[in-house]
């Protein structure tokens, strides 16, 4: 996917370095105390998305929402003034539009100077192959198919007069691992800030529409349910790839 410009001193990309590749060895040094909070703010377009309300898609589609759940995985934060990185291998975060409390993901920091942060969304291969999982993992949450599709890398339900079908009800439960149907999403950005000025409050826009029209035009009346890998969970995924859009950095 082309780079995305935000604005003069902020970016994001698709893909950033993957660990390891240009950086020194993982450092988790978190003796510091310092955390950081990763804020992500779910809107349909400019109005924040609360479950039960109704909001119009781009082909003009209105839509209720009723769940709106996506996973958040491999956190790394990097530090290009040092070449030092943080990375979060085995940390996994459900984000709930149903749950204010889980739209915030706090992490130990030790980098001074962070100029880049990175996650996956969904879950990697390695977790869903693991057997049963705890946490943000446990199959409790409703995240889990089958251990042969694995877990639901994002998930949307709702109600829509364009849905033709019983009840008007949609349902886009996206996922797959193995190699061609991989649905999970490496979203990064690069931060310019003052390197006098730490920062430990990053702000994450997730507009709900671009799962619709982002990479690819998905209309409800066409696609009422995802509910299996495959070619429309891969386009998707291409499209909850462009959701994401950064916001407020502060320290």
């Amino acid at each position: 996917m082309n780079m995305k410009y935000l604005s003069a001193t902020l970016f994001a990309v698709n893909v950033l370095l993957l660990p390891g590749t240009a950086f020194s060895q993982l450092k988790q040094n978190t003796s510091s105390g310092e955390q950081l909070n990763l804020t992500f703010n779910i809107k349909a377009g400019d109005a924040t998305v609360v479950p039960g309300n109704t909001y119009t898609n781009p082909f003009g589609e209105t839509y209720t929402v009723q769940k709106f759940r996506f996973y958040i995985a491999q956190i790394l934060l990097e530090d290009s003034t040092n070449t030092s990185e943080q990375f979060f291998p085995d940390d996994y975060f459900l984000v709930d539009a149903g749950d204010t409390g889980s739209r915030t993901i706090t992490v130990p920091i030790s980098i001074k100077h962070l100029t880049a942060v990175s996650f996956l969304v969904g879950v990697d291969s390695v977790a869903n192959v693991s057997g049963t999982q705890t946490g943000a993992l446990d199959p409790a949450n409703g995240m889990f198919w089958t251990w042969n599709t694995g877990y639901i890398m994002l998930k949307l339900d709702g109600t829509s007069p364009a849905a033709k079908v019983p009840g008007n009800a949609f349902s886009l439960h996206v996922g797959g691992y193995k190699t061609g149907e991989n649905a999970t999403r490496k979203i990064g950005y690069l931060i310019r800030h003052s390197q006098k000025q730490a920062v430990h409050n990053i702000v994450f826009n997730v507009d709900i529409n671009k799962l619709f029209n982002g990479a690819y035009p998905i209309k409800i009346a066409e696609h009422p349910l995802c509910h299996q890998p495959g070619a429309l969970a891969m386009q998707l995924a291409d499209n909850y790839a462009t959701m994401f859009s950064l916001g407020q950095v502060s320290k």
